[in-house]
């Protein structure tokens, strides 16, 4: 049994929130509060000035395994997440070979049995990632996945997304769509504007999201499927996303720290480790995805956790892949980015890191109340530490160097802690 002292608990969708103590037993939180009785308790965390909040959920990563392990790998990725105070996350489908049959899923399932948290692996929606056939959905949920998705590539026959929307709502699991029509996009990765042109590169245009967005909004109120609007990055897609929840469909959004926190302007300063699908995009973009997180049209923050290997990344920006690493420094973006500067409140942080991500995957995890997972994370939302050694075999990110508050102590899986 391990016992936690004098945290500030907060678990966000009880609302509880006070200064007290967590008793861990085994896989399970036994008790919430005053713990008197010390027997049988094999080790004592003092949290004083420390939160204790569940185990953080990322519901968008890329581990690169099985097929690009020299960018990641299972082992590395959640070591990466354990340090980012991440207790469960989902990968993405867009391995070698992509995960589109029940043998490669098993194959990575089996071995993330052995890994220090929970790594759930989604499958994707059309085989072979060529959005022209469904995969085979019933199989795939009856071998244990819990969610669909192409991200990378986006779903361009609108047919085969309402299928996919049909049997998704049948088997109650999310369809994650990665939304950008290449009809708008010049040349990936940039957004399509003032920097764009003074770089004389072609870029993306924010049509190419928001027309995809509607698209798919609109299938969403139709089918009534739970659909995930991945990676948000333009002001008119979170309106059409507003819209579509106003209609009563089951949509979610996710947002992921660069976008909240950087511009198209950072590509400027950062060349390639600003590049990303979909880009950066303007000030104002940015702006209406922290309003539509502080108004709850964006539910999610996730992060896109994208790892590249140095010698891709220092290519020429035509040249190199689009993504950065995020998973290791978003708690401390989202604390020094919206919770310092007064946009959203420590709890409402917390609730789109925990447990909304949870309910979009129906998740038991993401709570701290007795009965539920020991998945906890234990941060100090003041101390302040710079951004330069990473877990994860990848170092693409914007961020190295950079001052942020909110520093992970201990991240706790399954009553384990996990050695940060």
């Amino acid at each position: 049994m391990i016992l936690i002292k004098n945290a500030r608990v907060m678990d966000p969708e009880s609302g509880f929130d006070q200064v007290t103590d967590i008793l861990l037993d085994g896989k399970r939180i036994r008790q919430v509060g005053k713990v008197d009785d010390v027997s049988g308790i094999e080790q004592v965390i003092d949290a004083s000035g420390m939160i204790a909040a569940p185990g953080l959920i990322d519901v968008h990563v890329h581990f690169r395994d099985p097929g690009f392990t020299y960018k990641e790998d299972l082992q590395t990725g959640s070591a990466a997440a354990a340090a980012g105070g991440f207790t469960t996350v989902v990968c993405m489908a867009n391995t070698k070979p992509v995960v589109d049959s029940v043998d490669i899923y098993k194959e990575i399932e089996d071995r993330c049995e052995q890994l220090p948290i929970k790594v759930w692996q989604a499958a994707a929606v059309s085989k072979g990632f060529e959005g022209k056939e469904l995969t085979d959905m019933d199989a795939l949920y009856e071998a244990g996945v819990r969610g669909f998705t192409d991200d990378g590539i986006p779903l361009m026959d609108e047919k085969l997304v309402e299928e996919a929307m049909k049997k998704a709502k049948e088997l109650d699991v999310p369809i994650s769509l990665h939304e950008e029509d290449p009809a708008y996009i010049k040349q990936p990765g940039v957004n399509q504007g003032k920097v764009s042109e003074q770089l004389n590169y072609g870029g993306a245009s924010y049509l190419a999201e928001a027309v995809m967005v509607k698209r798919d909004c609109e299938l969403a109120v139709k089918t009534g499927a739970k659909v995930d609007i991945q990676h948000i990055s333009s002001g008119v897609a979170v309106d059409y996303v507003k819209e579509a929840k106003e209609k009563g469909a089951n949509v979610y959004a996710e947002a992921s720290p660069h976008h909240f926190t950087l511009t198209e302007e950072a590509v400027l300063k950062y060349g390639t480790l600003a590049r990303m699908n979909p880009p950066l995009r303007t000030e104002e973009d940015r702006q209406r995805i922290i309003k539509g997180l502080q108004e709850g049209t964006i539910e999610i923050i996730a992060t896109d956790h994208a790892p590249h290997s140095k010698e891709e990344k220092d290519k020429p920006l035509d040249q190199a892949p689009s993504g950065i690493t995020g998973i290791e420094t978003s708690l401390a973006l989202g604390v020094t980015e919206l919770v310092e500067k007064g946009y959203l409140s420590m709890m409402q942080l917390l609730e789109k890191m925990t447990i909304n991500p949870a309910k979009l995957y129906n998740m038991e995890q993401g709570r701290l109340q007795e009965g539920k997972p020991a998945d906890v994370v234990l941060f100090d939302p003041e101390e302040e530490w710079e951004v330069k050694e990473y877990k994860s075999k990848a170092t693409n990110s914007p961020f190295t160097g950079w001052k942020l508050k909110g520093k992970v102590k201990y991240t706790i899986c399954d009553g384990k802690i996990i050695e940060l």
